[in-house]
């Protein structure tokens, strides 16, 4: 009983016809007048203004419309959300992401996601920068760290670990830094930003640290401390094999930070298709 008049009202609203209205429904102009009518008297509330020229919303009608148009949307949204459902995912994704993160970890499992899928289609562009996804007409980006953006939603996908390391060699020589204060008495090799995090007595801090090196290639940050030149603060996809193997020693494990968040995020006001929901789940399973 709530529902009826529903669609006629909001088509009333949308063309400023019954005629127009009554064609789009596939109904005679009759009946949606008087689907209306009884809405209105239903709820107690005149929502149009009719003359014989056009049709317009009161107050209260505009208020009623936005709310009705949102269900309906809604109702819309679900029912093809369904049927998607019984269909085989198909179509195009469009994503960015961080570039060496993009290149290391998501785009390989890209991959072997679309050797699963053949429908689908990926579009993949990689940028250290915030791109507006809006605007871009972007399905999907992957962010590292804090979110700040609360027009989105968002999915945790993994964590990962920053390391401050350096050679055997170079701690034997300039010795092992023990402290944050230490590290003003070591070449410290630089990203683009020349501080680094730490955690100090349970707070997150910034720490200005400088060196001979500032490269915003972090495959140029390991090579150059691979060879002694310095102690670097990267996060674990660029140092892990190197840690394992030895050939770098991770230092001020005491200070080191909280693990960062890795987030896949989308439209908020975007219906989350199967396409993109199956492929966010793909990744959030395989992510470590």
């Amino acid at each position: 009983m709530r529902w009826e008049g529903i669609s006629e009202f909001v088509c009333v609203a949308e063309y400023g016809s019954f005629t127009r209205a009554a064609k789009a429904l596939g109904i005679s102009t009759a009946q949606v007048s008087r689907q209306i009518s009884a809405l209105e008297e239903r709820l107690k509330i005149k929502l149009l203004y009719r003359t014989t020229r056009k049709v317009s919303l009161t107050e209260e009608g505009r208020v009623f419309y936005q709310h009705c148009r949102s269900v309906l949307d809604g109702l819309n949204a679900a029912e093809q959300a369904v049927s998607n459902l019984q269909s085989k995912p198909q179509g195009r994704i469009k994503l960015t992401a961080p570039v060496t993160y993009g290149e290391q970890q998501l785009l390989p499992l890209i991959n072997d996601f679309m050797m699963q899928y053949r429908d689908i289609e990926v579009t993949a562009f990689l940028s250290n920068q915030k791109i507006d996804l809006i605007e871009g007409g972007y399905d999907l980006a992957i962010r590292i760290g804090k979110l700040c953006d609360s027009t989105m939603m968002a999915k945790k996908l993994s964590l990962r670990t920053n390391f401050v390391c350096a050679t055997p060699t170079y701690l034997n020589q300039y010795g092992v830094p023990r402290t944050l204060d230490d590290l003003s008495q070591h070449n410290c090799l630089l990203g683009t930003r020349d501080y680094w995090h730490f955690v100090e007595d349970g707070t997150e801090k910034n720490l200005r640290v400088s060196g001979t090196i500032q490269c915003n290639s972090g495959y140029s940050l390991v090579d150059a401390a691979l060879k002694g030149l310095g102690i670097v603060q990267l996060p674990d996809y660029y140092v892990q094999k190197h840690l394992a193997s030895g050939a770098l020693v991770s230092v001020l494990d005491d200070y080191r930070e909280p693990k960062e968040s890795i987030w896949a995020i989308y439209p908020h006001n975007r219906q989350l298709s199967p396409k993109i929901r199956l492929l966010v789940d793909y990744l959030a399973e395989r992510l470590v």
